[in-house]
């Protein structure tokens, strides 16, 4: 497998370097330089909202810093955490003196760094507040769902918490439509074909000819069945009645992202779209925003996942909230 780029090592620096260069209102800050800030002080007086995770899911952590976004991400080495430094890092970036929300995906790692980065900055003065992302149904029963995984879904939750802290609501009311929004959004992927950390001799897992595997983690997590491939609307329906098994009493909208992991192109996402909008209106959900595109990668896997956002109106009022950062862009 090929990759266009230098040494291995120097894999997530240069990239952010270049993400910087390329979108001048973000800048590294921090001693090692791992959180990404807007290129402006912390606005005074407004919660901050800060995420951060590892590094080969972009858009995904430091692609969604912009203005109605994230504030400041911590981000590390590719699916690896970020150390407790980048996320004191970007915590101070993002502190206008209200207090901090913390918003990630449910990972061991970024658990435990983040709850030590909370109590420095707990030390200096700064209120944080931290929500888990975990909307991955593949990953654990609804029973058990406080240990599901943080996936797509997730920027659902970035949105409305940024666009409430935009508004100025309190630390208490950010947090509370964040997981408002996690608790009403879910997620289900399927993986095609596997992708290959830069300086790895071998992908972190394989496929067989022809095999797929029906909720697959972001950084290959084992799933709940392997296949031969399927045609596409026949995924679509057995993902579509997934999700619709955890649909809330009395939901009648939804927010849809439609999103590629990483290799599979925009034709085969509408592909997909095409047949869930088809479901979903069956069921009697009307779509009122949607999403298609890469919007959380797994460096080059070839797949998709689907994540619905069910709204009441006050998230729907939040997902429409003006929004602009190098991957997403909201009027």
């Amino acid at each position: 497998m090929t990759k266009l780029i230098n040494d291995p090592r120097n894999y997530v620096d240069e990239m952010l370097d270049g993400l910087c260069l390329a979108h001048p209102g973000l800048v590294r800050v921090g001693d090692d330089r791992r959180a990404i800030a807007r290129n402006a002080p912390a606005k005074a007086g407004k919660v901050g909202v800060v995420s951060g995770g590892g590094s080969g899911h972009l858009p995904l952590f430091t692609g969604y810093v912009g203005e109605g976004l994230l504030d400041a991400c911590a981000i590390g080495n590719v699916f690896e955490g970020p150390t407790i430094n980048a996320c004191q890092d970007a915590i101070a970036a993002a502190n206008g003196g209200a207090g901090v929300l913390c918003l990630f995906g449910n990972y061991g790692g970024d658990r435990m760094n983040f709850e030590m980065a909370c109590e420095f900055a707990d030390l200096e003065g700064i209120e944080t507040r931290t929500v888990l992302g975990n909307d991955d149904i593949a990953s654990a029963s609804y029973e058990e769902r406080a240990k599901r995984r943080g996936v797509a879904g997730l920027i659902f939750a970035y949105k409305a918490a940024c666009a409430m802290a935009a508004r100025g609501a309190d630390l208490a009311g950010v947090a509370d439509i964040a997981q408002r929004t996690v608790d009403r959004t879910r997620t289900v992927g399927v993986a095609v074909s596997p992708c290959l950390i830069p300086g790895a001799a071998a992908p972190s897992f394989t496929l067989g000819e022809n095999e797929i595997e029906m909720g697959m983690g972001i950084h290959g997590e084992p799933g709940i069945w392997r296949k031969q491939m399927q045609p596409a609307d026949a995924l679509v329906d057995e993902m579509t009645d997934m999700l619709l098994k955890e649909r809330p009493q009395g939901a009648t909208r939804v927010a849809v992202l439609v999103n590629s992991l990483g290799s599979t192109p925009f034709e085969e996402l509408f592909i997909l779209y095409r047949r869930l909008a088809t479901r979903l209106g069956e069921a009697g959900l009307e779509i009122a925003q949607r999403l298609v595109g890469p919007y959380v990668t797994s460096m080059e896997m070839g797949g998709a996942s689907i994540s619905l956002c069910f709204l009441d109106d006050e998230i729907e009022g939040l997902l429409s909230a003006p929004a602009d950062c190098p991957f997403w862009k909201v009027n």
